[in-house]
């Protein structure tokens, strides 16, 4: 606006003020191309530096970092430090960061989650924000999973901030070395459901869930529960063979299995729950016989 104010009082006829507003034109144009070439490789620099650390904070929390530095690295990439938080781990589905890191964050903003990523080696390790439990969270990390390669993908547990989030990344760690133990396991696998698998690969975080889930609440509602289980199941879940045994009626071999459920959520009748239950009790004597528990 200045130069077309002052052009009149500059240029002498018509021909000048053409030359002029040409050569003004051209000036500008390299002056924004300048500037955009400018401010793209400021944003290049900095997408690079997010990269890298949004790799440490991943690592930190792989490794259990310090939660003073960790929070700080997470809150200068924007993440909400009390959102609750849960890791999976699985394959990346290329060999070409670049292209995972956008599969990924593409599947995230699909199901409006924020997350943080890091490919380390063979694995890929994502960081989602938000519920995700049984309840709300079935579908998100069914959808999150696609952006896996092929295999297993096993979930940590929610914590309730960042700040505990090595505690679901140990977890599904855990769960993904002992998967291999379970072929037919559902994609996404929760940790949880890896149990009986991570006790077996020597898991001892998995040992003390087995027994604190299942082992002592049986104990501690009696030995009538635990012989029932261990007799139920010795006898191939065959509930008459199971009462003739006890010297009880079907009918209380049947209320007993319903009490276990109440306690442990585990159904004696379900060939899985059934191998989380022997083994769970088979850890509870163990534990008890080395004076752990």
């Amino acid at each position: 606006e200045v130069f077309e104010s002052q052009l009149p009082q500059i240029a002498v006829d018509r021909a000048e003020r053409a030359m002029l507003t040409e050569a003004v034109l051209r000036y500008g144009r390299e002056i924004a191309f300048a500037a955009a070439t400018s401010y793209a490789a400021a944003a290049e620099a900095r997408g690079a530096w997010d990269a890298r650390l949004e790799a440490l904070v991943v690592d930190g929390i792989v490794r259990g970092e310090a939660e003073e530095s960790l929070l700080s690295r997470t809150a200068a990439l924007g993440w909400e430090p009390a959102v609750e938080t849960t890791v999976m781990v699985g394959n990346p589905a290329s060999d070409e960061p670049p292209r995972v890191v956008f599969d990924v964050r593409s599947k995230a903003a699909r199901v409006g989650r924020p997350v943080l990523l890091g490919v380390q080696g063979s694995r890929l390790i994502v960081l989602l924000g938000g519920p995700a439990d049984e309840i709300s969270g079935t579908e998100v990390l069914s959808r999150m999973a696609e952006a896996f390669g092929p295999g297993p993908v096993v979930v940590g547990p929610t914590v309730a901030s960042i700040a505990e989030a090595h505690r679901s990344a140990n977890d599904a760690l855990s769960g993904l070395r002992a998967v291999v133990g379970w072929p037919t396991a559902p994609r996404p696998v929760r940790s949880l459901d890896l149990l009986p698998e991570r006790a077996l690969a020597g898991d001892p975080e998995a040992e003390f869930q087995l027994i604190d889930r299942i082992a002592r609440p049986l104990e501690e509602a009696g030995g009538a529960l635990m012989d029932t289980v261990d007799t139920y199941l010795e006898v191939g879940g065959v509930l008459e063979a199971c009462a003739r045994q006890l010297f009880v009626h079907p009918n209380t071999v049947r209320y007993r299995l319903r009490k276990v459920v109440e306690l442990t959520g585990r159904n004696a009748s379900s060939p899985r729950d059934a191998l989380v239950l022997r083994v769970a009790l088979a850890t509870g004597r163990l534990a008890r016989a080395r004076g752990l528990w």
